[in-house]
């Protein structure tokens, strides 16, 4: 048996790869033929989703389990570690079981969190792929948006060089676009605070058109946020079109297919709007496809890799970003309104750490070394603490489904800190479980596998927090005051106008309400911890995706671009030169 406190992950990784099953073994297993499966190497497939789908039919099969999150440390509390724990567990109870993760970006991996693998003994492997661009998806997301700007720059160079006559030449028409209106950022897959505002076009007249300009982190894309919601490759092309690029001077939006680059930017993506398919370390299907930050973006494994696990498994195990507040809602009213799957059970995990630090303890630090008061008992913090806890399970309960408290265990914890934190759960109304599954597998998480399966079993009434018809800002208002608990909305001039504006467009009024909050706080403010009380959401910018679907409110300070920090992860990663297995991920 592999000890994960003597190894480390990659270490853990790298001998279950060695006897891992063949993925075309795994993917027979849960009923994919295989016409369906497009190897990518031994342990990496694409499923052909169309194929299986077209073959199953449309009735959903599985139980369907949302994984969330109290709000997290600045370490992450091991959402995704739960969820393949969880399906490792309820593998080990003779289900058949499936996950759906998201794909981990190169931005935290080489910076603080690290990969979004799992740990431990409950990870999906293979993880040196799985961390490094995996089969091009975000690669292909990258290039899909870039390919928008290169676009957009082109013609501004060409219509602030060309009088009409010699535009007509080229059958282009005059768009008269507004530079300072431009809405989409160039995008890379690393944390670069460098490149968050830039002036581009320098030189002369042939070196492009001179302009603010600036990069996000390509998750943040719409094109990731199409390839998370869309239903089929027909589907993605529609949204790709309406992707709102920037205005012209008299107001009107210019789309990518105004650009005429739509087609061309769903070519980029015709590979990857196939699910990735992996395996846990114990063996079990698990779906990677779209990608993380629900903070920034929609945070969600996609509608396609859902809509196959709910087919093909009697449980099938999904994973949103972050916290209940921001993941968990953009489940709850973006994602399941698009697919019509609404889950069974929402698990929401916790970490006494993560209690202590929201009942008042010190800050803690990623690269710094835990204060004495997260390895002691402390009962005062932990039951401070859980008053956050408690407004996660409020919000899930909000949703009509049975909220499964999990216990993400961690050696330090005591006994009477456990039993405290089951008991304030308990009394809200949520099943709560400790699970083991980081150190002891499948074997470790069966107390949440029995958890959850009792939570499914249980009569839900799922209702979204508003209707399609409930205009903007009284939906952001709703979201403030019945998710993040806060008093009201306030919004910056800027904000206000293009919420008018966006009430008065009849088609927007159809579009969800994606919210850009921090994810360290259920406030705007990052260091506000626990419940936080008597306090006005600010909402500074309103951004639209509709490609996506989505009009995206930005609350407080966000970067779409996040920071590298000092001591980041990619100073211990290396390749041993031998063998070339990648070492030192986590």
């Amino acid at each position: 048996m592999l000890d994960p406190t003597k190894l480390k992950d990659w270490q853990i990784a790298e001998a279950a790869e060695t006897t891992a099953k063949p993925i075309v073994d795994v993917a027979h297993e849960i009923g994919i033929k295989d016409e369906e499966i497009i190897p990518m190497g031994r342990l990496l497939a694409k499923i052909d989703y169309k194929k299986v789908l077209n073959r199953l039919g449309k009735p959903q099969k599985a139980k369907y389990i949302d994984v969330t999150a109290i709000t997290p440390t600045p370490l992450g509390e091991g959402k995704t570690t739960t969820t393949i724990g969880l399906v490792e567990g309820l593998g080990k109870l003779g289900k058949k079981v499936c996950g759906a993760i998201r794909q981990p970006s190169g931005g935290p991996t080489f910076n603080i969190k690290g990969s979004a693998a799992g740990g431990g003994l409950a990870q999906c492997i293979p993880l040196a792929p799985l961390s490094l661009g995996l089969t091009g998806d975000i690669d292909s997301i990258t290039n899909a948006n870039n390919l928008a700007m290169v676009a957009l720059t082109a013609r501004l160079q060409h219509e602030s060089n060309y009088d009409d006559a010699r535009l007509a030449k080229s059958k282009l028409k005059r768009l008269d676009i507004d530079p300072e209106t431009v809405q989409m950022k160039w995008v890379m897959d690393f944390c670069a605070q460098s490149l968050r505002d830039i002036i581009i076009g320098r030189g002369g007249k042939m070196d492009g058109f001179e302009m603010n300009s600036g990069f996000a982190i390509s998750v943040s894309s719409e094109v990731m946020a199409i390839l998370a919601v869309s239903k089929d490759l027909a589907d993605m092309r529609k949204r790709m079109a309406k992707i709102v690029v920037a205005y012209t001077k008299s107001g009107k939006e210019v789309t990518a297919a105004d650009l005429e680059v739509d087609g061309a930017m769903t070519a980029w993506m015709t590979k990857a709007i196939n699910p990735n398919l992996l395996q846990t370390i114990e063996g079990q299907p698990v779906f990677v496809h779209a990608g993380p930050f629900a903070n920034i973006a929609i945070g969600q494994s996609s509608i396609i890799a859902d809509e196959l696990g709910t087919r093909l498994a009697d449980y099938h195990v999904t994973e949103s970003g972050f916290a209940a507040d921001i993941g968990f809602e953009k489940f709850w009213n973006l994602k399941c309104r698009m697919s019509g799957l609404t889950p069974h059970a929402v698990v929401i995990v916790a970490t006494i750490r993560a209690l202590k630090m929201h009942g008042g303890g010190p800050a803690v630090k990623p690269g710094a070394s835990l204060d004495e008061a997260y390895i002691k008992e402390n009962l005062p913090l932990v039951e401070k603490g859980c008053e956050n806890l408690l407004a996660h399970i409020d919000i899930v309960k909000k949703s009509g489904v049975k909220p499964v408290v999990c216990i993400n265990s961690f050696y330090t914890d005591t006994k009477a800190e456990i039993e405290l934190v089951k008991k304030l759960a308990e009394k809200e109304g949520a099943y709560c479980a400790l699970s083991e599954h980081w150190l002891k597998g499948g074997a470790g998480a069966i107390e949440l596998a029995e958890a959850v399966m009792s939570a499914c079993n249980e009569t839900n009434h799922f209702k979204f927090l508003y209707d399609l018809k409930t205009p903007l800002r009284q939906r952001i208002e709703l979201i403030a005051k019945q998710v993040y608990g806060a008093d009201g909305v306030e919004y910056t001039p800027v904000a206000l106008e293009k919420a008018k504006a966006l009430e008065a467009d009849p088609q927007s009024q159809t579009l969800g309400t994606c919210m850009v909050k921090t994810h360290l706080s259920l406030s705007h403010d990052p260091t506000v911890k626990g419940r936080p009380k008597g306090w006005t959401l600010p909402v500074r910018d309103i951004m639209i995706y509709k490609g996506a679907g989505f009009i995206v409110p930005v609350a407080g300070d966000i970067k779409l671009m996040p920071g590298t920090a000092s001591n980041p992860a990619f100073r211990n990663i290396d390749v041993d030169v031998e063998t070339g297995k990648v070492k030192g991920l986590f």
